[in-house]
């Protein structure tokens, strides 16, 4: 093949195809698609992906520019993930290079940097001939002084530096120095009883090799023999030792050791849930199972044994978890079933460990990845299963391009190996459990606790009971008996402040009123300024009542709390209480989560506290209490979303209590404890919860009856914004069905980031094809029109946030 064609690492629509360039000789019979190479684009050098091979291009061969430099001896991304790139581009309305990019760990990406260059040496002044120290060039970002910069400039302008661009590879290989005998044993001996008494580590280096030691690594060598690398270095120049450089991975579990852990007998519900995953292992067929398991109903251990089925057959396995439950629980778990044949990726790593383990699954060394959502990308060829763990997770869903989910992923790549998709939870989210009671999924349910521990007790406290008897502390009665209580009993509580996706709202304090917008049936945000409501869906505002329109109680206002707070009121109610307080301040640390959980789990705290990341996945056979501080901030975020995200996180919450032998108690305190939300999780009754939630969706036509789209136009001025949301609200409205219901426009919850202003149109629809094509016609347009360059559209057609 003499002509690649080429997807540069530009974001843009105009550069949005791929460009053919000439293969030289050299490189003939080298370059494979998915490969990376750096071309020349204008005055630039490029990274950019090989996309396609062919005989001869359109262009005459003059005006076609040569590959400049083949990156990858392998390719990067296998033919699967290249067609699966234009299928991510095609449905999230990304660029080609963003999905491409999506696939490759940070490490692969590119990293451009200017190298100055000295042309005409005699036309430099002495300051600038000093800054270059007699060399021929220099990179940009090694300038320190600043003050210089103006005149470097004019010389690049005289031509007298040139500047180009380099591609900058992040991906360094950790290389490690390994130490061998450079001799025979008896030369090696010669030489030792040759030595002086002062040269005695040097002899006890010698005598570690004459004694038959092996290859070994320079800084163990140093530690076993107790010497330094300048006696190797002396011995290396003697030619008694030689040394070598050999890659290593980061592993960041080789401090640990794992132990090793066997299959578990399966109860009989497991069992029958087992049964149709192992089946579909074993034919090879593409199939969703939909396992819906309560809380400690033993998914995991399901999980572990179908894997077991599929590595038997020599096939690969993807599991994803949400970010905030990879815990070192759940590692374990894996790593002591399946030892080294696991990789495991998260955001905890540092960008070298997540690039080696990356690079042991593309070398084929391991046949299980764990990880979270960009895991889906693992290049696996041979896949046999793909497992989501607690599938309604929103992390999930990537909020910046490509705005992809995870789940539509994973079963599109299933499809094209033939596997089954396995997606677990005890809350699943509406549109799963609707398509598996359509019968589109198969569903796997699990009604009890593996031991058959009962589900803990949970005891729902009004708090505008607790504050019209005096109490404004934020801890209830109940709550601060149980305490107690267990304290006494030296059992361990949990303790959740449920702070996400939080927005200021506006409640009465005695009778739990929340003011609504009468258009949407959504909760209204509250605006400091101007102390105003707004429904972030229509654009309805009102000013805030004085008193509350339902109870006239003057106790209207609004709301938040944060963790720091929460502690130091836990300090003064129960001061002999050891508590470990986890959330982002505490745990932004590398390692710093597990070691506050591993502390925990050893008993060295009483009381765990802390927000989102220790709701689900935790397991602690000391845990009878779990205390739910404010159970109400989820519920009311302007979101159609709101009811089930409560739903969902007070059951994750709720199932961290008993889970062994002790039996649990959840206290769950709430200013609204008749909204079915957090009613229905006192009898953790998710099908009753299904029911009047889909009613909710249906009167309101929201997903799973509609599907829903997301168009957001933000600009520096308000107006400008305003404006191009409203014509393409109005394109949007005469070129789509009767079927289609757009709202709008209205200003974005979150009206003005980093000084740009946001309006938004929410579009509700059952039939896709047509707005597809809607869509990228608006976005070729703005993209196109010169005028209109400083409005942004961003698209999101399947919106976890609406904000």
């Amino acid at each position: 093949m003499n002509v690649a064609e080429v997807i540069v690492d530009v974001s843009s629509k105009n550069i949005d195809r791929p460009f053919d360039y000439k293969i030289p000789d050299h490189l003939k019979g080298m370059i494979e698609v998915g490969m990376r190479v750096i071309v020349p684009f204008g005055p630039r050098k490029l990274q950019g992906f090989v996309t396609g091979l062919k005989e001869s291009s359109e262009l005459n061969g003059g005006s076609m520019k040569e590959v400049e430099k083949l990156l990858d001896l392998t390719p990067v991304l296998t033919e699967e993930l290249m067609q699966l790139s234009s299928w991510l581009s095609d449905k999230t309305l990304s660029f080609k290079i963003t999905a491409l990019q999506a696939m490759l760990p940070a490490a692969l990406k590119a990293k451009y940097e200017k190298e100055l260059k000295v042309v005409d040496e005699e036309a430099l002044t002495p300051d600038i001939k000093q800054l270059f120290r007699n060399q021929k060039s220099l990179l940009y970002s090694d300038i320190t002084d600043e003050s210089i910069l103006s005149s470097l400039q004019k010389f690049v302008r005289k031509g007298s530096i040139d500047v180009t661009y380099k591609v900058a590879q992040k991906t360094n290989k950790k290389m490690i120095r390994m130490i061998e005998a450079g001799a025979d044993k008896e030369e090696l001996a010669r030489h030792a009883d040759a030595l002086t008494k002062q040269a005695s580590k040097q002899l006890t280096v010698l005598t570690y090799f004459i004694g038959g030691g092996a290859k070994i690594s320079a800084a163990e060598l140093c530690k076993k023999t107790d010497s330094s690398s300048a006696t190797l270095k002396t011995l290396l120049k003697k030619g008694l030792l030689t040394e070598s450089f050999e890659e290593v991975y980061r592993d960041p579990y080789q401090d640990r050791m794992f132990k090793k852990t066997e299959p578990l007998s399966l109860t009989e519900e497991q069992q029958a849930a087992f049964e149709p995953i192992k089946q579909a292992v074993a034919d090879h067929v593409h199939h969703v199972f939909l396992l819906h398991g309560v809380t400690g109903s033993g998914k995991t251990e399901i999980y572990l044994q179908s894997i077991e089925k599929v590595l038997a057959k020599g096939q690969e396995a993807i599991v994803l978890v949400p970010e905030i439950s990879l815990t070192p629980q759940m590692v374990n778990r894996f790593k002591g079933r399946f030892g080294s044949q696991v990789a495991v990726m998260h955001s905890g790593l540092s960008t070298g460990e997540k690039y080696d383990e990356w690079r042991k699954i593309q070398r084929k060394e391991v046949r299980l990845v764990v990880g979270a959502r960009s895991a889906i990308f693992a290049p696996f060829e041979n896949l046999g299963m793909i497992i989501i763990d607690e599938e309604h997770e929103s992390s999930y869903k990537q909020e910046e391009m490509p705005r992809y989910h995870a789940k539509d992923v994973a079963i599109r790549r299933a499809e094209h190996h033939s596997c089954p998709v396995v997606l677990g939870s005890a809350t699943p989210t509406l549109e799963s459990f609707a398509r598996a009671k359509k019968g589109v999924y198969e569903l796997l349910p699990l009604k009890h606790r593996v031991n058959r521990q009962l589900m803990p007790d949970v005891s729902l406290v009004d708090m505008r009971e607790e504050l019209r008897n005096g109490n404004r502390s934020m801890f209830s009665r109940e709550l601060m008996e149980q305490l107690e209580e267990k304290l006494a009993k030296k059992e361990q509580a949990v303790l959740f402040l449920n702070k996400r996706g939080y927005s200021s709202f506006v409640m009465c304090r005695d009778c739990g009123y929340v003011p609504q917008c009468p258009h949407c049936d959504i909760s209204m945000t509250y605006h400091r300024y101007g102390q105003r409501l707004k429904c972030h869906y229509c654009g309805h505002e009102e000013p805030v009542p004085g008193t509350c329109p339902e109870c006239g109680s003057e106790h209207i206002r609004f709301f938040g709390t944060g963790t720091q707070r929460v502690e130091e009121e836990l300090t003064k109610v129960l001061p002999q209480a050891r508590v470990i307080r986890m959330d982002v301040d505490t745990t932004s640390r590398k390692g710093a989560h597990e070691k506050l959980l591993s502390a925990f789990g050893e008993g060295k705290a009483d009381i765990l506290l802390g927000t989102q990341m220790i709701a689900k996945g935790l397991d602690f056979p000391n845990v009878t209490l779990v205390g739910v501080l404010s159970a109400d901030t989820t519920l009311h975020i302007p979101d159609f979303r709101a009811a089930e995200k409560t739903f969902q996180l007070l059951t994750q919450v709720s199932g961290r209590a008993g889970r062994h032998e002790k039996p649990g108690t959840v206290v769950i305190q709430t200013y609204t404890p008749s909204h079915y939300s957090i009613q229905l999780t006192k009898t953790h009754d998710y099908e009753t919860f299904f029911q009047q939630e889909m009613a909710h969706r249906r009167a309101q036509s929201y997903p799973p009856y509609y599907y829903v789209a997301l168009v957001t136009v933000s600009h520096e001025e308000a107006a400008k914004a305003a404006v191009t949301a409203e014509k393409i609200t109005n394109y949007l409205r005469a070129g789509c069905g009767p079927d289609t219901k757009i709202l709008g426009p209205a200003a974005s919850p979150i009206a003005r980031i980093k000084d740009r202003y946001r309006y938004q149109c929410v579009i509700k629809y059952r039939q896709e094809n047509e707005l597809q094509i809607q869509l990228k016609k608006i976005l070729e347009h703005y993209k196109r029109d010169i005028a209109q360059k400083h409005v942004m559209i961003s698209i999101d057609m399947n919106p976890y946030m609406l904000m």
